[in-house]
């Protein structure tokens, strides 16, 4: 990479891209996306400009090669081999160098929330941005991500079981490294106290979305009003306090109609809807096709061999 190439700036208006939004680019049902670096920015002229995610967190895992990369406002060339974590609503932004090596996981908040309960210590990793040289662990992390990445693009049996045991592998080797004296990361924190009100509310909607209830409700619970909730949500996530929920349910919806037998009316029972044919206006409104059409759809992806999960 040429040293006089010019740092990533950051936009005066840095947009947010949702896990089904304005972008289009997460491709399946799955809470867990990868790909190599080279895949998504070569597309881009080797540069991913600012940005945030507001239910997305990026692991990136350079095996060689060399980016210049802002995390919040603290910008960096840095040298592979490196692990860098953004978690959801961080402001980052990539120019990589076009020999880059290496791979990016996307996670989706509900497995993040998914690895706190169930690795409540080690997930923290998941909330804390950060920049990490690897030594010694490179090869073992390769190894893994390797792993993730040839399960994640073929279906076969037991994958979403098998997915899920090696992202807890890669959330251990990760929170080890992010503790070790020798590898500790500097992390970019954003002080925003609004980053704090939206990750409470994202917590809520995982344990409440089934039963679909109201804004002013989950406001209350969360000791703010329904007004503010609104406000925080279209400022930091670009859409309403009722759309984040909404594309909670939708995204359980895909995952439903993909992965289970279950029927249109059972899965429109279980996500809270009063009648199959609400759910069915509601999944078309948001998606642009009909639950069946999705299905099918999904079934024959699957069938040629497409990646569609976790």
């Amino acid at each position: 990479m040429n040293p006089e190439t010019p740092s990533t700036t950051i936009s005066s208006a840095v947009p947010t891209f949702t896990l089904y939004g304005e972008t289009g680019s997460w491709p399946t049902p799955d809470l867990l996306h990868c790909e190599s670096i080279a895949e998504r920015s070569r597309l881009h002229d080797w540069r991913i400009h600012p940005h945030r995610h507001v239910d997305l967190t990026h692991l990136l895992l350079l095996y060689a090669g060399e980016v210049e990369l802002q995390l919040e406002d603290s910008r960096q060339r840095r040298a592979a081999p490196l692990l860098i974590l953004v978690p959801a609503l961080t402001i980052h932004g990539f120019a990589f160098a076009p020999n880059i090596q290496g791979h990016i996981l996307t996670l989706a908040a509900p497995l993040v929330s998914h690895l706190e309960q169930v690795l409540p210590d080690a997930s923290r990793v998941w909330r804390s941005a950060g920049v990490t040289a690897l030594a010694d662990a490179r090869h073992r992390l390769q190894a893994l991500v390797e792993h993730i990445d040839g399960e994640y693009r073929r279906p076969a049996r037991d994958r979403d079981v098998l997915l899920d045991a090696l992202i807890q592998a890669l959330t251990v080797e990760a929170a080890r490294l992010a503790t070790h004296p020798a590898t500790r990361a500097r992390s970019a924190v954003s002080t925003d106290p609004g980053h704090g009100h939206l990750a409470r509310y994202q917590a809520l909607i995982e344990r409440r979305f089934r039963q679909q209830p109201s804004i002013e409700e989950m406001s209350r619970e969360l000791d703010i009003s329904a007004a503010h909730l609104n406000v925080l949500c279209r400022r930091l996530a670009d859409q309403s306090a009722l759309s984040v929920l909404h594309q909670r349910l939708l995204l359980e919806a895909k995952r439903e109609l993909t992965y289970t037998n279950l029927t249109i009316a059972q899965i429109a029972d279980g996500l809270g809807f009063s009648e199959p044919a609400y759910f069915t206006r509601f999944f078309k409104r948001l998606s642009g096709v009909a639950p069946r059409d999705f299905r099918r759809r999904q079934f024959h992806r699957q069938g040629d061999g497409s990646p569609s999960s976790p």
